[in-house]
C-alpha cells in the first residue's frame, strides 16, 4: 500500500510539473505577471489573441464584445495590449544586429 501512494505521488508530481511548464510556454516569467491577471479567463484569452495578432501583423483591434462584464472586458483589454505589445517588443529586441567585436 505505502509503495502504490509513493507511486501515485511521483504520477502527480510529474503531472504537476508538465502541466506548469506548458502553461509557462516560452516566455520569461517578470515581476509584471500578476497572479491574479493569469487566472482570469478574460484576460488569458486577450493575451493569446493579442500575440496572434502582432504574429501576423494585424494591426491591434480589440474585440472585446464577447465579455459580458465589465471587469471582464478590462480584462480582455489589458491582456490583448500586454500580448501585443510584448510580441512587438521581443521582434524588436531580435531584429536588431548584433555587433562583432574587432
Amino acid at each position: 500500500m505505502k509503495r502504490l501512494s509513493w507511486f501515485a505521488s511521483v504520477i502527480a508530481l510529474a503531472l504537476g510539473m508538465g502541466t506548469a511548464s506548458m502553461l509557462h510556454g516560452d516566455r520569461p516569467v517578470t515581476a509584471k505577471d500578476n497572479v491574479a491577471q493569469t487566472a482570469n479567463g478574460a484576460f488569458r484569452d486577450g493575451l493569446y489573441l493579442g500575440r496572434l495578432a502582432a504574429e501576423r501583423g494585424i494591426a491591434p483591434r480589440v474585440a472585446r464584445g464577447r465579455w459580458a462584464t465589465a471587469e471582464d472586458r478590462a480584462s480582455f483589454t489589458a491582456g490583448y495590449e500586454r500580448g501585443y505589445k510584448e510580441l512587438l517588443a521581443s521582434r524588436a529586441i531580435s531584429d536588431k544586429p548584433v555587433r562583432q567585436a574587432e
